[in-house]
């Protein structure tokens, strides 16, 4: 019996190692890439920031953290900044408020309601480059374009410098934003909400439950997994976007609608500043790393919280 149990261990053991010996050899090639792709060059990044680096030449002096200290002293390069966090916040809390409620009017049962969700989810379909150019043509702030066109016809005002105020040009970056995005989450919110059982319905409405009870105590809790899965995507594309402000404002007017990945850009390879464009590169990177870790963490507070 004791020689029959050894050898059943051992032989757990040796599947064991086959296991993770099978594991192991299914991770190089993804650590490969990772390493090739995202942690030499960012490496690279980094110590490049530190140097007078261009880019262009391969002399490169140690000149400690100036590069930091340009990136903080110019208002330009910090109002990208501050642009791209209100555009990832505001794009992220936008559309989770109104992709909720259009995910549950679009699972009530209604005369087309396929065509009606395709409709939505069209509006995703498109890619944010060509929405910046279409709304840049609506948004014009001459009094040929589209929206101006229609406040005059009703209203006979004059024309709104829709992308040539600072303020109005903001709002108009983050209303695109949400208009494209607004879809494709309810689409994902919908997905979710066809898994709820409908019996939890059935018994909040005998326990005379109100709608506004009924989504709180059963369809929150219930969306809380794709709450955390949307607002995740939703902040990191937020961070890193750099299509549609360029394509609808190209930044202006003046920097006010510049993001982050535009002036890395900018400065890494237009103005052939590598040194001043890694720099920013890193502290981007620690931002978003920042706000994501924030994110995740309010994320698992509010399930423990709704759960």
């Amino acid at each position: 019996m004791d020689s029959t149990t050894d050898a059943w261990l051992r032989n757990r053991r040796r599947l064991r190692l086959t296991q993770t010996a099978t594991s192991g050899a299914f991770l190089l090639p993804i650590m490969a890439v990772f390493v090739i792709l995202f942690a030499v060059p960012f490496a690279q990044t980094i110590y490049y920031s530190f140097t007078d680096f261009s880019g262009y030449s391969t002399d490169v002096s140690f000149v400690g953290f100036a590069n930091y200290a340009k990136v903080f002293a110019d208002p330009a390069l910090m109002q990208g900044l501050s642009f791209t966090l209100l555009y990832a916040i505001a794009t992220t809390v936008l559309i989770t408020v109104c992709a909720i409620p259009l995910a549950i009017a679009l699972n009530q049962r209604f005369v087309g309601r396929n065509a009606v969700r395709s409709v939505f989810f069209f509006l995703s379909v498109p890619s944010m480059a060509i929405l910046g150019i279409v709304w840049q043509y609506i948004f014009s702030p001459l009094d040929s374009g589209v929206l101006n066109t229609i406040v005059r016809s009703l209203f006979g005002a004059d024309a709104v410098l829709w992308l040539s105020e600072s303020t109005l040009a903001r709002g108009c970056v983050i209303f695109v934003g949400v208009w494209a995005g607004v879809g494709w989450h309810a689409t994902l919110y919908l997905a979710y909400l066809q898994a709820v059982p409908r019996d939890l319905y059935e018994q909040a409405e005998v326990d005379g439950a109100n709608a506004w009870q009924k989504f709180v105590a059963i369809t929150l809790p219930q969306l809380t997994p794709c709450i955390v899965v949307s607002t995740f995507l939703l902040m990191t594309a937020g961070l890193k976007v750099y299509d549609l402000p360029y394509t609808l404002t190209k930044g202006g007017p003046g920097f006010a609608t510049n993001t982050l990945t535009q002036s890395i850009i900018v400065q890494g390879i237009a103005q052939g500043r590598a040194d001043l464009g890694s720099a920013l590169a890193v502290i981007f990177t620690v931002a978003v790393a920042a706000v994501v870790l924030a994110q995740l963490a309010l994320a698992n507070r509010l399930e423990r919280t709704l759960s």
